[in-house]
């Protein structure tokens, strides 16, 4: 799931980011309106993280803007504390609320019932159930089975096979990979992706019959189901 972070606080972004990242969550970041804005308007997110005091285009009026042609659900979190800017928050498009500070396991408590919610009113721009052959994926419950077998993944591991769900047929580089999944300029030095690849293979495509994930060879890897 797809989550736009508009937060100009750099402490708490960078918690929010790094914390939402090993939930399982892909987090974009804007630190001013008008950045968030744009990528609020030329991206797909499944949701946003907006507070309410920013630079450039404050919170509200951002999400004013926003509600002309964009229902994607929106998590406003401000330190403003009284009733009434929490109405107007609500009456100009929010979904929900959080004052600061917060529990970071309240704020994970409230995106789930807010994706849960667009699901089950059809507002969600992209789907939560995911297949591939006899392979399963359940975004919101967290959960991959494959021929009815449940696979237990961890949060990068979660993320990365969502990315190659999302995208079957579609070949995706070590670049691609790392910037997407890790947020990391790519190193050739290093081999977290390698290592990302092969532990996920051994827990969806090992224990069966049929790969579903192959490498395509001086290009990057890509998830799709092949004819024997």
């Amino acid at each position: 799931m797809k989550i736009l972070l508009i937060e100009d606080e750099a402490k708490l972004s960078n918690y929010l980011r790094k914390g939402l990242g090993e939930a399982g969550y892909s987090v974009e970041v804007a630190d001013n309106g008008v950045d968030g804005l744009h990528m609020a308007l030329q991206g797909s997110h499944d949701l946003l993280i907006l507070d309410a005091m920013l630079p450039g285009i404050d919170g509200f009026s951002l999400l004013a803007a926003l509600r002309k042609s964009r229902q994607t659900p929106v998590l406003m979190l401000t330190a403003r504390v009284s009733v009434e800017d929490r109405v107007l928050g609500l009456q100009t498009g929010a979904d929900d609320y959080l004052v600061k500070p917060f529990a970071f396991s309240e704020l994970c408590a409230r995106i789930e019932v807010l994706l849960r919610r667009a699901r089950d009113t059809g507002e969600s721009a992209r789907p939560t159930q995911l297949r591939l052959a006899d392979l399963e994926m359940d975004l919101l419950r967290r959960r991959v089975s494959r021929a009815g077998q449940r696979i237990e993944l961890t949060a990068k591991e979660f993320q990365l096979l969502m990315l190659f769900m999302r995208r079957q047929g579609e070949v995706l580089s070590r670049t691609q990979l790392a910037e997407l999944v890790w947020d990391m300029n790519f190193d050739s030095e290093t081999n977290v992706v390698e290592v990302a690849i092969r532990r996920l293979r051994s827990k969806m495509d090992v224990p069966f019959a049929k790969a579903l994930l192959h490498t395509v060879r001086g290009m990057g890897y890509v998830m799709e189901d092949r004819a024997p």
